[in-house]
């Protein structure tokens, strides 16, 4: 067991000295930057890091006087020491890269109040002294010897590179004609114009018309500028834009104000309704702040327990979808509770039929693997154990679940537990359904938009 012991005043001798030796990173900074607020761009902006200014001006000076703070506490004296006073001149920069070697050397004991005066000096790898000063602390009188203490291990994840990435990728295109159906909560109705303002949709507000004003008044809002389409009751606004969209007059649906069932029923109407020859289905694209990759779960919101040939669909609908949004060929896992074919568990004989599906050219456009646990999609060191050879395991984009139930715990667990944000589409309709949620986040409703206008367009290039 590592031990840490001290050096009482009494031991201690002038001339006496400790040393440690660190590296500074980038994720030094960032760390510092988060407990104490220091958001000095010369510390933490990524554009000094690009420029010739950064090696002059970043490195915080105040990173190396916490080794010699360190050094102090944990050797020379060591535990038991109080820090009194310093006087430290900032020689020269640190920069990301550089390797420090911080030394204190005992200069002068007062054996009155057990104070020690200490020279301080910290030196790069190029023998250049970055740092130097003295301290007074109060040195310990009783000798201490205990375990060191295990630091936890900080884990510095940035939450919504992707879906900002989306939204960047929205930057510029066109907004689409969006039939915004019943938004008669602030949630709803705020969310549509957020996106309306970021230039996303175009929106069509289908409700009551007073209700829908009430709402922007009392958020000081103007939405005079939008079209309105009165619809009294829900199921009618639902028709109203679903007609729309036949009629070539709208792009893109959004849910408002009413269950998702309620939408749907209008939008699976036979005859009248949005139907394809495909099945629809929804994807959930998360951010996962704790996963390297775009996670896309599906189907978590439309279909309840479906069959092998709905699944198909499911899983084309998604790779679809990927090819717009990652431009690479995507990973898709078909998920179980355990990876062997068995027939007690007919989710894994689904996941068979898939993956010869995807053989047979039945699906098309990325590597399709199954059954995987959740844990072997997403970690090769999971499927490493467990001896899986997989081109999928550990680095899977989509993840195909069995049914409805699985898939939803499966996001919620993720954006509530792992910080995850999620954003929805649903495919395999003639337009996309931007389906939103009433817990949905205004980030949440700007990047589903984000994903429709994406999809909207990527498809009018498909026809020129």
């Amino acid at each position: 067991m590592d031990m840490i012991e001290n050096r009482t005043f009494d031991e201690i001798e002038p001339g006496e000295t400790a040393s440690l030796v660190r590296t500074l990173s980038r994720e030094d900074i960032e760390l510092f930057a988060i407990m104490s607020g220091d958001v000095n761009p010369a510390h933490v902006d990524e554009a000094y890091a690009k420029s010739d200014m950064f090696h002059k001006i970043i490195a915080h000076g105040m990173w190396g006087a916490s080794l010699i703070s360190t050094l102090l506490g944990t050797k020379l004296p060591g535990p038991g020491t109080i820090y009194l006073d310093q006087t430290l001149s900032f020689r020269h920069p640190i920069a990301i890269g550089d390797t420090i070697t911080v030394t204190v050397k005992a200069l002068v004991k007062h054996p009155d109040n057990h104070h020690i005066t200490f020279d301080c000096a910290c030196i790069n790898q190029q023998s250049q002294v970055v740092i130097s000063g003295t301290a007074e602390v109060i040195a310990p009188t009783e000798k201490v010897k205990r375990p060191r203490t295990i630091l936890p291990t900080v884990r510095l994840n940035e939450q919504g590179n992707f879906h900002r990435h989306l939204l960047e990728l929205a930057d510029g295109l066109a907004p689409i004609r969006t039939a915004v159906v019943y938004p008669i909560d602030s949630n709803a109705l705020l969310g549509a114009i957020e996106a309306a303002q970021s230039h996303l949709i175009t929106p069509i507000l289908l409700g009551p018309i007073d209700q829908m004003h009430a709402i922007a008044a009392a958020h000081d809002i103007d939405i005079t500028p939008y079209t309105m389409l009165p619809a009294e009751h829900s199921n009618e606004a639902a028709q109203q834009a679903v007609a729309l969209v036949r009629a070539g007059k709208a792009d893109a649906l959004m849910k408002g104000s009413l269950h998702t069932d309620e939408l749907m029923h209008a939008v699976l109407a036979p005859g009248v309704g949005l139907s394809t020859g495909r099945r629809m289905s929804h994807v959930f694209v998360m951010d996962v702040p704790t996963y390297p990759r775009p996670l896309f779960i599906t189907d978590a919101a439309l279909n309840i327990a479906p069959n092998l040939e709905a699944k198909r669909d499911i899983v084309q609908n998604a790779l679809d979808l990927a090819h717009i949004l990652l431009h690479e060929t995507p990973k898709v896992a078909i998920l179980s509770a355990v990876e062997t074919v068995s027939s007690r568990l007919p989710s894994t004989l689904d996941a068979a039929a898939l993956c010869k599906m995807a053989e047979r050219e039945q699906i098309t456009g990325g590597i399709v693997d199954g059954p995987l646990a959740f844990d072997n999609a997403v970690s090769a060191a999971a499927a490493q154990t467990k001896g899986i050879a997989s081109p999928v395991a550990g680095q899977a984009d989509i993840l195909l679940v069995p049914d409805l139930e699985a898939g939803n715990m499966l996001a919620k667990q993720l954006e509530y537990l792992a910080d995850a944000q999620s954003a929805g589409i649903v495919l395999g309709a003639r337009v996309p359904i931007i389906l939103t949620s009433r817990a949905d986040s205004p980030q949440a409703h700007m990047v589903s938009c984000a994903i429709a206008l994406l999809l909207v367009h990527s498809r009018q290039r498909d026809k020129l």
